[in-house]
């Protein structure tokens, strides 16, 4: 308008019309001041509507009834409903609210879990394994655990020993005994030599009970399990310390996950875990948190974890991979927790819509902690018993953004 103006009056000056008739045309064609087309708010249901809105945000404003440029009807603003130019409220109708499809939930106290995933490896009990080994020279007589794998009971025997080192113990712990001029204390020497030699106590109960002495002797199992190693044959020859057997009580097992360094500060010792093999895909398995290793690897960057768990039917061996899932979380203690859906996350701030009744919604920075499920803690932002917007958010922030963008360019009044 100001251009087509500019230019008749350059037409005009052009053609030689003085300057009496240029300013009866700019006098004819300036815009009637706002006031004058402004007529008096109607009233509607007792209430007075001060205004009409833009309905998609937009900051303009109209005295009376009207229509925006793609045919939406400017919404009215009542009395009492009139929002600081710098909050990020936004005021919709129920209309509105209905073909958005906006629903809000309350912020409540919940137990939360969450699964830390990662994978490891079965392992034998470190407790649980056991070596057999000899204090005294000897040769191997007889093997009854003759094969790696064999099941052995505690206090079965696995092997007979020959030894003529053993003789001598015994003959002498028994001359003690009969002797009647034995001096004080002397076969209470004699019974000690035979279990620092680490003389089976059966064998050292026969002795008492008026045994004779003899080169041979059981050598028994210190616990159940099965025999995981066995270097000596028959016949061969055994010094003082060397390994007969190693055995492992299968009853337990350990799972070594990896757990990356990002999720440590969540695992607790005694938390509950759930365990997968891809031996046996359609069972299920349960242990707890035992220890937390000290160290981070640096090539994966992950902490080693130890699950111990319960293995009666010994399905579970050695290096088998295992999936797991450690349940984190205190579930003991309920904590006000917001939806997932509710949060909307722009990477340096979380920011919820608060409900705030008739139409009205707020949008508001929260404090979160980590996701359990489908939802989040909260730390701080919002209370316990304050409603939050769980669907519709995206399109909701979007108008309270825009409509804030839009009122940090137009100037209040007195700065025009």
């Amino acid at each position: 308008m100001r251009a087509r103006t500019l230019l008749f009056a350059a037409t005009i000056a052009l053609a030689g019309i003085g300057a009496g008739a240029a300013g009866a045309y700019f006098a004819m064609n300036r815009p009637a001041p706002a006031s004058d087309a402004a007529t008096p708010p109607p009233e509607a249901g007792g209430r007075k509507i001060l205004y009409y809105r833009n309905p998609m945000g937009a900051p303009d404003t109209s005295p009376v009834p009207k229509k925006d440029s793609m045919g939406m009807d400017y919404l009215p603003v009542y009395e009492g409903e009139e929002q600081p130019d710098d909050s990020g409220a936004v005021t919709l109708s129920p209309q509105r609210i209905q073909r958005l499809g906006v629903r809000s939930e309350m912020v409540e106290r919940r137990m939360l879990t969450r699964p830390v995933r990662a994978t490891g490896t079965v392992q034998f009990d470190e407790r649980r394994q056991t070596i057999v080994a000899l204090l005294f020279e000897g040769w191997i007589e007889r093997l009854v655990a003759s094969a790696t794998g064999d099941k052995v009971r505690r206090g079965e025997a696995l092997a007979t020993i020959y030894s003529p080192a053993l003789l001598l113990a015994e003959q002498e712990y028994v001359l003690t005994r009969r002797s009647a001029s034995t001096v004080a204390g002397l076969e209470a020497v004699a019974l000690q030599r035979l279990r620092v030699l680490r003389v089976p106590e059966p064998e050292i109960e026969r002795l008492r009970r008026g045994g004779e002495p003899r080169s041979m002797v059981d050598i028994p199992a210190p616990a159940d399990g099965v025999v995981l190693e066995k270097p000596v044959i028959l016949g061969m020859r055994v010094r003082p310390g060397d390994m007969l057997f190693k055995l492992v009580d299968l009853a337990s097992v350990w799972v070594i996950a990896d757990v990356p360094e990002t999720e440590l500060a969540d695992i607790r010792i005694g938390q509950p875990a759930a365990i997968a093999t891809v031996a046996w895909p359609d069972a299920s398995f349960t242990g707890t948190v035992g220890y937390i290793y000290p160290a981070v690897a640096r090539e994966t960057r992950t902490v080693r974890v130890r699950i111990e768990l319960a293995n009666p039917e010994e399905r579970l061996k050695a290096d088998m991979l295992a999936r797991v899932e450690i349940m984190t979380g205190d579930s003991a203690v309920a904590v006000p927790a917001v939806p997932e859906s509710a949060v909307i996350d722009s990477g340096t701030r979380r920011v919820v819509l608060v409900d705030k009744g008739e139409g009205r919604f707020e949008p508001r920075a929260v404090k979160l902690g980590r996701r359990a499920g489908a939802y989040y803690p909260v730390v701080e932002g919002v209370a316990e018993g304050e409603r939050v917007v769980v669907s519709a958010t995206f399109l909701i922030d979007s108008e309270s953004n825009l409509r804030a963008a839009l009122r940090s360019f137009t100037p209040r009044e007195g700065e025009r």
